[in-house]
């Protein structure tokens, strides 16, 4: 399929067809394994359930947002060493994120190209195809 090393990530949205994008053009291209959580509250439950080589997390959700997302992974020893990259459309949550140098990988915005996603995604975390 690809020349990309096997990963799982997890990628939270509160927007189904974000995830659903994401989703299918990361496996796609790179045979990555991709699960998905449409909550802040979900995706700590899945990132405590499942090994994860990163995480793809939007800044803008309701009930509990990206950036307490975040907090709550750091707290928790077994999530606090996942990376994570930011996914987002809000350029105030990317300066927010920025300044206040939250131990994120990467920002990374929306709207976003699926083909190009994997490799924005492995250039940020790093990672060699």
């Amino acid at each position: 399929m690809s020349d990309f090393p096997k990963k799982t990530l997890l990628s939270i949205d509160d927007e189904e067809a974000i995830l659903f994008i994401i989703q299918a053009g990361l496996s796609m291209t790179t045979g990555w394994r991709v699960l998905t959580a449409t909550s802040g509250e979900d995706g700590l439950i899945k990132a405590q359930n499942n090994r994860l080589d990163a995480i793809i997390l939007d800044a803008q959700m309701p009930n509990m947002d990206g950036i307490a997302t975040l907090h709550q992974l750091r707290k928790n020893p077994q999530t606090q060493r996942i990376p994570v990259v930011f996914l987002t459309a809000t350029p105030q949550r990317i300066a927010y994120i920025q300044q206040e140098n939250l131990g994120v990988k990467g920002i990374l915005a929306k709207p976003f190209d699926p083909i190009t996603l994997a490799h924005q995604v492995a250039k940020t975390l790093g990672w060699r195809p």
